[in-house]
């Protein structure tokens, strides 16, 4: 186990309150800005009448379709607010209130009276819904469908087959700072401090949609708190920001009330996923399907892309991928921690475990039975696959080999008592950047990379790899990250931050050694700097598969007369390749789990069918874990260096954490009352029922 490693880089400005969010930037003459959502699931805008809004003290504007500034045409027809009548589901915007506070800004946007044509909606979502269809592409560019081999007749013959749907609610991720935007315009050229995971993205998204060119344009996200996804591309509160400080000539800051959120900045869409797995007598998979059926919106198609663990996981010489979709008058779906992974993992590895049941082979031993070198689609090689390592390391670790397999075979008082196992899997995502690592001549060094810190640590870790790159001590390094005035960095997501901004930084300081050594070792006056871009090291079609591996286990108690299921144990055992900041990694794998937990057990929101909305809006009624939720949970890794992979031979760790922790939980579950709930999360009545 490595040292804890250093403490973060910006821990005392944190703690001390002068790390500035996006809403804690005020130029001079800031306005701000208050939302109007729609009040129907569906319709048209036939009036808006502003005249009460305006009459507040402190009034400065009303944005409408009828005065906004137009924007350009793009992909993602969620940032196009105000440039129509139409209202494609219920919390859509429609207009916006300017004004000197923000409390009159939010008595503006209350006094606006909009006049609708509604028209018939369907929000819900059915696994036999008339419109599905099977989409080409899946999230990530992933195909729709895949099929490998007999599947029918392979799993038509076996001698063991499971047969389980699994079904999961809507979830949201909900952040701790609300998304937020505060944007200038100055001599044509646009300034926006935003809350976002990528502020590259963003600045090439304003520059498409204001028709400037994106030199124009400066985003800063020097700091943000949270985002696990819905903050992984441009959001509205951006664009709003932008077009109200352009129509009033003034500053603007927007912060999106959090009861808001559910309806534009995203969601992990509600899934129903069937298993069929065919098996010998030994558990060895001979056929699998998986079968995902989820909603997307009118407005912008996101398929979750739940089927592709199962594409990577197991042996199965006879596969079945599928993924169907219906588009309804629903907010749009978007990224969410770990999308495709951890819903499709939490239905394949509790089908895994009913295939144990049904084979009667220990969960673990059966898992090791059907583990493989290369990656069951596609046929390449994993450049490092310690799947079993991790499955044998947790198991000595939890005290597996002492433990009875009969279901409700352990029970404390009223307690029932169950452990269950679950394999965790996410792909390594790399992706091209840039960076520059400059020195003075007293030997100082600064890295300057505009990569952006979600609470990640992301400061913390390119100093170490900075420093490691270098062969100096961490604190002769400053780091600089957050704005687009900075070399250009992909977003933080796909857990891909640390391997790509990594690379470039490391490749940067590298050359700048280079420099340094061909004068020998003297730094000139004015110092010197180098840059470096990885754009030709990424590969775009690797030989190998990459990905990281891992084993959860999982000790519930269950109330015998209440159903309230408590998890007492979470213990977590990874291979991500080189571990570059212990502190920083276990924190990460940590909260995965904890939010594995609130996916298990609280989280879900509820589609109302007759208003279009999501009923559950604020942090009292979306439930997530607390203390109370979350008491013993150990993260573990292996040793495990994959040079395949980067110069570093790290893997991302951001979302592996969540991947297998609900399957575990619901295995656990199930071992410990006989009842197998296969409907996320698992509440009381369902556990009694």
């Amino acid at each position: 186990m490595s040292t804890p490693g250093p403490v973060r880089l910006e821990g005392r400005e944190k703690v001390t309150g002068t790390a500035r969010y996006a809403a804690e930037h005020t130029p001079p003459g800031t306005a701000y800005a208050w939302p109007v959502p729609a009040a129907v699931p569906r319709g048209r805008v036939v009036a808006i009448d502003t005249g009460a809004a305006l009459a507040e003290p402190g009034a400065v504007a009303v944005l409408t379709h009828e005065n906004a500034p137009r924007l350009k045409d793009t992909d993602d027809g969620t940032l196009l607010v105000l440039q129509n009548d139409r209202v494609p589901h219920r919390g859509w915007y429609v207009a916006l209130a300017v004004a000197d506070t923000p409390e009159a800004a939010r008595a503006m946007a209350a006094a606006v009276r909009v006049s609708y044509a509604p028209e018939e909606h369907d929000v819900v979502f059915a696994h036999d819904h008339p419109r599905l269809y099977v989409p080409e592409t899946a999230n990530a560019g992933v195909p729709g469908s895949r099929e490998r081999g007999d599947f029918d007749g392979a799993y038509a013959s076996a001698p063991v087959r499971v047969d389980a749907t699994y079904t999961t609610r809507a979830l949201h991720n909900h952040p701790m700072e609300p998304h937020a935007t505060t944007a200038r315009w100055e001599d044509g050229r646009l300034v926006a401090y935003d809350s976002c995971q990528g502020a590259n993205a963003v600045q090439e998204t304003l520059a498409g949609l204001f028709g400037l060119d994106k030199e124009r344009i400066t985003v800063v996200a020097e700091h943000v708190g949270g985002g696990f996804g819905c903050k992984g591309t441009p959001r509205p509160q951006v664009v709003l920001a932008a077009m109200a400080a352009r129509h009033t000539g003034r500053p603007v800051r927007l912060v999106l009330p959090r009861a808001q959120l559910a309806a534009v900045v995203g969601h992990r869409a509600p899934l129903v996923q069937r298993l069929r797995i065919g098996a010998g007598e030994d558990g060895v998979i001979s056929a699998l399907a998986h079968e995902v059926t989820t909603h997307t919106s009118t407005v912008r198609e996101f398929v979750e892309q739940a089927a592709v663990p199962s594409r990577a996981m197991y042996v199965s010489p006879n596969s079945r991928t599928t993924h169907r979709v219906v588009a309804l008058d629903v907010p749009s779906p978007s990224w969410m921690r770990a999308p495709g992974e951890a819903p499709g993992m939490y239905a394949l590895e509790c089908a895994m475990d009913e295939l144990a049941h049904a084979s009667g082979v220990d969960p673990v031993e059966l898992r090791v039975r059907n583990d493989t070198a290369a990656e069951p689609d596609s046929g390449k090689p994993y450049s490092s696959r310690h799947l079993v390592e991790c499955l044998r390391e947790g198991a000595r670790r939890f005290g597996w080999a002492a433990r009875d397999p009969r279901p409700r075979s352990r029970a404390e008082g009223r307690l029932l008592v169950g452990t269950g196992v679950a394999s965790s899997y996410y792909p390594v995502y790399l992706m091209p950047s840039s960076a520059e690592a400059h020195v003075t001549e007293t030997g100082r060094y600064r890295v300057r990379i505009n990569a952006t810190d979600i609470g990640t640590g992301a400061r913390t870790v390119l100093a170490q790899v900075a420093a490691d790159a270098l062969g100096v001590a961490l604190d002769r390094i400053a780091v600089e990250i957050g704005s687009t005035a900075l070399p250009a960095a992909p977003l933080a997501g796909g857990s891909a931050g640390t391997g790509s901004w990594g690379w470039a930084v490391h490749k940067a300081c590298r050359a700048l050694n280079g420099m340094v050594d061909a004068r020998g070792g003297t730094v000139p006056p004015g110092g010197l700097t180098a840059g470096a871009d990885t754009a030709g090291d990424v590969p775009s079609d690797p030989p190998d598969a990459k990905a990281a591996f891992g084993a959860q286990f999982a000790e519930v108690t269950v109330d015998r007369d209440t159903g309230e299921v408590r998890v007492r144990r979470l213990l977590g055992v990874f291979a991500a390749g080189r571990i570059l900041s212990a502190r920083t990694a276990r924190s990460q794998l940590i909260g995965g789990m904890t939010m594995g937990v609130g996916m298990a057990l609280l989280e879900g929101s509820t589609m109302d069918p007759r208003f279009g909305d999501f009923a559950e809006r604020d942090l009292a009624s979306y439930h997530v874990p607390t203390h109370a939720d979350v008491r013993g949970v150990e993260a573990h890794w292996i040793d495990e260096t994959d040079l395949l992979l980067n110069p570093m031979g790290s893997k991302g760790i951001g979302e592996i954490g969540i991947v297998g922790t609900a399957a575990a939980v619901a295995n656990a579950v199930h071992h410990a009352t006989g009842v197998r709930v296969r409907d996320l999360p698992i509440l009381p009545e369902k556990v009694l029922g």
